[in-house]
């Protein structure tokens, strides 16, 4: 009997959307659990009790946490629909775009809660992040690996659906479609694939929820 894979996540988060957009491209079966990040169930602080955070995925008792690794263990254990390439070198460069993500991307999840000089500071490292992406990682390809959407796009992908919330509730224009030509080709394709396109936040409920956030968090500063 195949083991149970279960999800403890939270539907605001855009770490768990590239957990499911990769369940859903494998075709995996699994349990989704939603949890109240300001009220941490017992699960969760058992399942990662190092850092606390969604999410977490369990494949029967063995728990596997931070997004983009869970995503490649998906990739490993379930080897249908490969999100990695076979070519060691194009698997470097999957894994390296993943990781300039990764790294460079705090400025993007600062921009809701920043005001004035902090905000400028804020949405032009997010621009200044675009150009290289866009420039260096995606260039002229349909998805970052080529013609098959992989693991790059969906690290990507999350902070760009994302950013499109932020500059809702902010009311900054930062992802510019005559600025980024190609990234907005490439989203629009990204978005349009089945495990994607099925598998996002409703917009309203989710605008509303980070314009709450964002209110409350400026009120407190």
């Amino acid at each position: 009997m195949a083991e149970v894979v279960k999800l403890l996540g939270a539907l605001s988060s855009p770490f768990v959307f590239r957990v499911i957009w990769a369940l859903k491209m494998k075709g995996i079966p699994y349990e989704y659990v939603e949890e109240d990040v300001t009220n941490k169930s017992p699960l969760l602080l058992k399942n990662n009790p190092v850092l606390k955070k969604i999410p977490v995925l369990l494949h029967g008792e063995k728990p596997v946490c931070e997004s983009m690794i869970i995503v490649e263990y998906i990739d490993e254990i379930w080897p249908q629909n490969p999100l990695l390439p076979n070519d060691p070198y194009e698997r470097a460069l999957a894994r390296f775009w993943v990781k300039f993500t990764d790294d460079k991307c705090s400025s993007v999840w600062q921009i809701p809660v920043a005001q004035g000089e902090e905000l400028e500071k804020r949405v032009k490292e997010t621009v200044d992040l675009l150009q290289t992406v866009g420039e260096h990682g995606l260039g002229e390809k349909k998805f970052f690996g080529g013609d098959n959407v992989g693991i790059a796009d969906i690290a990507f992908g999350a902070v760009i659906h994302w950013l499109k919330i932020i500059e809702e509730i902010v009311g900054v224009k930062v992802f510019e479609a005559h600025k980024f030509p190609r990234l907005h080709e490439w989203i629009e394709n990204f978005k349009q694939l089945p495990a994607v396109k099925e598998n996002l936040p409703d917009w309203d409920w989710i605008v509303s929820y980070f314009k709450s956030y964002r209110e409350k968090r400026l009120a407190s500063a």
